[in-house]
């Protein structure tokens, strides 16, 4: 009897992905290119980022290994980038174009789920442990989004309700800024976190902006440039980018914990493979006076990523 697989596709804004996961969420055989940004740029047009998507998913595909022990049983695609009213970017309409062309010819249920709830499923199922409750906060760190979420899991997925998050920058927006006008390549994440790593723990702060569950990065860039023009060196700014990003998400968490939202809180992507962001967040909100677990996305699956994906269908083929 062949065994049963389950397909996840997602093109977000800085990668193509693609993965097949068998009935015990173990990994069958995924790819992801990242899209290319030219030198000393930060980001790229929807319209250049489908272009890449479009090119990307046929190679992808070339390099799944034979699968003759195998049948596809569903396939789930990231549709939109959040559960939310006017939510809409053009770059996924190349994978729900592929997904929706498998799912056709092989006659299988296909489902549309989204960009951020996709995150949340990687993060749940790589995590060395998983939110005992269902449910439980989120936070989803990225390019395009920071947010604080208030999760309820079903069997079948995430009910998502915004409940914070960035009134300006997002996280990786404020990294990848700083990161580029240091002479970093594009995306900065690693670039930032190896020079901190190197520069040693002696650094100038740059004072966090914080009310409510809300938070700016905006102050911080400005901040960040002026330490620029003042000299100090990557390693030191490197450092002291990480650290705000931190102590904005310390704040939030203890307000939200103070106003009786759940304790456990899981942690999702890029921005949260930072070593650095996750130690001050466990030493800081993981003490008995604060009385919060943490949960983070497995390194590998913090990033965009379709391991999530992949996971929904299979959650939605089972409830079915």
């Amino acid at each position: 009897m062949k065994k049963k697989l389950f397909l996840g596709i997602d093109t977000s804004n800085y990668m193509t992905s693609i993965c097949f996961i068998n009935e015990q969420r173990q990994v069958i055989f995924e790819e992801r290119k990242l899209l290319e940004v030219k030198d000393g740029e930060t980001g790229l047009q929807q319209s250049q980022a489908m272009f890449q998507h479009v090119k990307n998913l046929p190679s992808l595909f070339q390099h799944v290994k034979e699968f003759n022990n195998y049948t596809i049983q569903a396939v789930a695609v990231s549709k939109i980038p959040r559960p939310e009213l006017g939510s809409y970017m053009p770059v996924f309409l190349a994978g729900v174009s592929v997904a929706g062309s498998i799912a056709g010819l092989l006659n299988i249920p296909l489902y549309e789920t989204t960009h951020q709830e996709g995150h949340i499923a990687a993060g749940f199922y790589s995590s060395e442990q998983s939110p005992k409750n269902k449910q439980f906060l989120a936070i989803h760190l990225s390019g395009g989004t920071s947010e604080l979420l208030y999760v309820q899991k079903d069997n079948s997925g995430y009910t998502i309700e915004k409940i914070g998050g960035t009134m300006d920058l997002h996280a990786g927006q404020l990294i990848d800024r700083i990161g580029v006008l240091l002479g970093f390549p594009f995306p900065s994440g690693h670039y930032i976190e190896q020079a901190a790593k190197d520069s040693g723990q002696a650094f100038e702060r740059i004072p966090s902006s914080v009310k409510g569950y809300s938070f700016h990065f905006s102050g911080a860039e400005a901040a960040a440039k002026r330490k620029i023009e003042a000299g100090v060196s990557p390693g030191e700014l490197s450092r002291a980018i990480e650290h705000v990003i931190a102590v904005s998400l310390e704040k939030v968490v203890k307000k939200a914990i103070e106003d009786g939202y759940p304790n456990e809180i899981l942690i999702v992507g890029g921005v949260a493979q930072n070593q650095y962001v996750r130690t001050y967040l466990q030493k800081k909100l993981e003490v008995r006076s604060v009385g919060v677990k943490l949960f983070f996305a497995k390194k590998a699956y913090s990033g965009d990523n379709a391991f999530g994906v992949a996971n929904i269908a299979l959650d939605q083929t089972v409830e079915i």
